[in-house]
């Protein structure tokens, strides 16, 4: 009976968890430095060729290595990985990098329709690199 009433009583809450602070103040409260998993570097991550782009799928901080004739990677489905953020660089002096996904559209950060894929990382200039991230539906891009 005291186990039962136990298990009625006992209620889930949100937790909190602090790395180097005792008082968390977030979900996750990091007073430190965060290092992520980085792909491409020092070995390239190469693009494919047109119809068989790269799949992106591991990692956070990703160096895309576009070459002539196969500039091509793709994201996942973003139903599929909501909340996934990639930083991604185009680390081609020479090639722009075309970005593709296999689910949901391409939104800029302040725009309401989508940008057409593929989404273009140029090897010089603005979007060079980018910080996509799904909302469970689409992805979401700012630089």
């Amino acid at each position: 009976m005291v186990v039962m009433m136990f298990f009625l009583g006992f209620q889930v809450s949100e937790a909190q968890v602090g790395i180097n602070t005792p008082t968390p103040l977030s979900t996750l409260d990091i007073n430190g430095n965060l290092s992520l998993k980085t792909i491409g570097v020092p070995t390239a991550l190469n693009g494919g060729p047109g119809g068989s782009a790269t799949q992106i799928s591991d990692g956070v901080y990703i160096s895309l290595t576009p070459l002539s004739g196969s500039p091509e990677f793709i994201l996942p489905n973003a139903t599929n990985v909501p909340g996934r953020i990639y930083i991604l660089r185009n680390i081609s002096t020479t090639v722009t990098a075309q970005l593709y996904s296999f689910g949901g559209g391409f939104y800029a950060k302040d725009a309401i329709v989508t940008t057409a894929a593929p989404l273009n990382l140029p090897a010089n200039g603005n979007l060079k690199t980018i910080i996509i991230i799904s909302d469970g539906q689409n992805w979401t891009y700012i630089f």
